[in-house]
């Protein structure tokens, strides 16, 4: 398997790719030990490089890390309408998921901008699922800092459901929904924001609005 990825790797720059199948054939070994092949293809590179990257980050913190939690705590939004790369936008389908990826990545508002000017620059001015696209991954930045795990947009109604873990205490959200008569609590962890959200500028702009004021109320900074 070893000769036939060296046979096949005969382009300039090949190195990286014939290195990646190398490790993929023989595995990882342990980085802190003395084995020096392991079970890769049980786990897959991505998967051992977002193990790797969660378990420095908690070694840095002080923290023991937890191999039983999730790999990924995404925060899902639902816009309820298209939200994607038209191909006649972007028609290159190895494009279009390396700039899906890499929207998935960003965690920042900079660099959703950064991926905003970028895509703009390649192929035009962005159609409405496109924009969806991105406005989605924008309030995917401002619900995580704020402890939100889903943000369910319709066209009467924005529900927030928060995870387990918020940053702030819960005398916000009552403080939030004793002072505005179009937010209310449904059920433990979610809050039901009531408007009329007919199209993608309304429903985006709503469900921002709440999230900013849920920021203030709480006292954190959230991008904007």
């Amino acid at each position: 398997q070893r000769l036939e990825a060296i046979q096949s790797m005969e382009e300039l720059g090949s190195g990286f790719y014939l290195a990646m199948h190398d490790l993929e054939i023989r595995g990882a070994g342990e980085v802190l030990g003395e084995n020096q092949s392991g079970d890769m293809q049980e786990v897959g590179f991505q998967m051992y490089v977002d193990m790797i990257n969660l378990a420095v980050r908690a070694l840095k913190r002080g923290e023991e890390p937890d191999f039983e939690a999730p790999l990924t705590l995404g925060i899902e939004v639902n816009l309820h309408l298209p939200a994607l790369l038209p191909t006649d936008y972007c028609g290159d389908v190895h494009e279009r998921l390396s700039l899906y990826k890499r929207l998935s990545a960003a965690e920042t508002a900079e660099a959703l901008d950064t991926l905003h000017e970028e895509i703009i620059d390649r192929f035009g001015k962005l159609p409405e699922a496109a924009q969806a696209l991105l406005d989605t991954h924008r309030l995917r930045v401002m619900g995580k800092a704020l402890g939100v795990a889903k943000i369910d947009a319709h066209a009467e109604s924005i529900t927030l459901q928060f995870g387990p873990r918020v940053p702030f205490e819960p005398y916000a959200i009552i403080d939030l929904v004793q002072k505005n008569k179009h937010i209310k609590l449904a059920g433990q962890d979610k809050l039901r924001i009531t408007g009329s959200s007919p199209d993608l500028a309304a429903r985006v702009g709503n469900t921002r609005a709440a999230l900013r004021l849920l920021a203030r109320t709480a006292q954190l900074e959230v991008a904007a």
